[in-house]
């Protein structure tokens, strides 16, 4: 995980944020993340678990942060994932989409689509017009103006945490 480089805290919950979990905790996990990233990829299998333990305890937000310059299908991913988020199905191909992280080609995003219950048309065609980048482009942004530059970058509350093996730990000590 990189350090965020001088701003440490996360920008406000927005209205299209991908949230798990209850609507108000005194607890937020904000996680900025990419769909090709092989650590966040290994970070993914102990969030899971994370989110599936504090389900009713705390809000699970995920925020879009493709490094295109390293993994060339990472945009692509997140753009699918929002595709399917205007399904109502963001967290089913979250999920798909790191448990595959090493097929992220169009051709498996569509069998991702296929199998998470989307309308494969409307999905093709949101794929195809670019019709999320703008979205996960706010989220890259806003992970820069809140210091992000690797991933994954995980923030507690307003705390940058600094190591993700420590995540279950501080979550239990803070949920």
């Amino acid at each position: 995980m990189s350090r965020p480089s001088s701003i440490t805290r996360p920008e406000p919950l927005r209205p299209d944020d991908h949230i798990l979990g209850p609507d108000s905790a005194p607890v937020t996990v904000i996680a900025y993340c990419d769909f090709e990233c092989p650590f966040c990829g290994r970070a993914f299998v102990r969030t899971k678990r994370l989110r599936e333990r504090f389900a009713h305890q705390l809000p699970w937000v995920y925020r879009h942060f493709p490094l295109i310059d390293r993994h060339p299908f990472a945009q692509h991913a997140a753009e699918a994932s929002e595709a399917a988020a205007e399904q109502g199905r963001f967290w089913v191909m979250h999920d798909l989409l790191f448990e595959h992280q090493e097929d992220l080609e169009t051709e498996d995003l569509y069998r991702y689509a296929e199998a998470a219950g989307l309308d494969l048309p409307q999905f093709k065609a949101d794929l195809h017009g670019r019709v999320h980048a703008s979205r996960v482009l706010e989220d890259v942004r806003s992970g820069r103006r809140s210091g992000v530059t690797g991933t994954p970058t995980f923030f507690l509350n307003d705390a940058w945490l600094e190591d993700d093996d420590r995540l279950e730990d501080m979550i239990g000590r803070a949920a």
